[in-house]
């Protein structure tokens, strides 16, 4: 039976299933961390290597249930003027100076008015608490381990009980708590004061049987032969010491350029010409491109055919 978008699941399995109708195949311990975010109304930290999914998992979320996703893309110096709200200083000036043309000169009012919801600029993490009850969105912090240690402290302050003290207009308290997603590669550690308010899981990457049906869900178009050896190639291709293994997004990208080239097989002229889907520094294409990357193809071919 197919998942019906828009309600909760009450079930593990049913969380399951609700993540495969939106194309996102999970095993039983992601749907039970994911089953218990939704029922606990806890913020859930996924980290693991870069391109394994965890991003989707927010956006598969919020199509199946039916709920805005707001972005919060984290990077290097985010501060609250980005991340939370800042003031539409050009159009405040505006009404300053009309104000004053207009020869009000009652200072209480004029600053009461500039300093009104009208003004105020929502960014991602004021948009997450400002939702209606009933409609709370999915809020996405990606990448959180690129920021500094100061915003992940105040982050911490909004995690523990969704509000937030404008100066001006005072604290907005989320009607209903966001369903909190947030991401980390692990280029560094994250405070153990915010993991604890998070339930936590690690995104590895999926197994052979498990990355061979997203191929077949995500590149319908790709043929059984390529898309088993395509799987094949990548899995083989992780255990390979790279600067960068491919993820799951690079597994998709790639088979879908070789069914865009019309390929049905591998063979390394179309492995040379393609790399660039799949890896994406040079030292590790050059290392492919040569006798050790023939030789992976062999192996691959070798080893599906003696399983079939």
């Amino acid at each position: 039976m197919a998942y019906e978008t828009g309600r909760q699941p009450t079930t593990i399995a049913e969380t399951a299933e609700m993540l495969a109708a939106g194309n996102y195949l999970a095993g039983r311990a992601l749907a039970t961390v994911v089953f218990l975010c939704l029922r606990m109304k806890r913020p859930l930290f996924l980290e693991g290597e870069a391109g394994v999914g965890k991003t989707e998992i927010a956006k598969v979320l919020a199509a199946v249930l039916d709920r805005p996703l707001i972005r919060l893309q984290c990077y290097e110096g985010l501060d609250v003027a980005s991340a939370v709200y800042e003031w539409n200083y050009p159009a405040q000036m505006l009404e300053i100076r009309l104000a004053e043309a207009a020869g009000t000169t009652d200072r209480d009012s004029i600053e009461a008015d500039i300093f009104s919801e009208r003004y105020l600029i929502r960014r991602p993490v004021l948009q997450a608490l400002s939702a209606p009850g009933g409609r709370a969105p999915v809020f996405l912090i990606d990448e959180l381990d690129r920021t500094d240690e100061a915003f992940e402290a105040f982050l911490l302050e909004v995690l523990s009980d969704f509000q937030v003290t404008v100066p001006e207009l005072g604290t907005i308290r989320a009607a209903e708590p966001p369903i909190v997603i947030i991401t980390t590669n692990r280029t560094r550690e994250v405070h153990d004061a915010l993991k604890r308010r998070c339930l936590y899981h690690w995104v590895d990457y999926p197994q052979a049987g498990q990355e061979l049906e997203i191929i077949r869900r995500k590149v319908p178009n790709c043929n059984d032969v390529l898309s088993r050896q395509v799987v094949a190639y990548v899995q083989k291709l992780r255990t390979f010491d790279l600067f960068k293994n491919p993820g799951v997004a690079e597994t998709i990208d790639w088979a879908t350029a070789l069914t865009e080239l019309d390929r049905t097989a591998l063979d390394p002229e179309t492995v040379s010409d393609t790399l660039g889907a799949l890896l994406k520094y040079q030292d590790d294409i050059a290392r492919i491109e040569g006798a050790e990357g023939r030789k992976l193809l062999e192996t691959v071919k070798a080893d599906l055919a003696a399983a079939e």
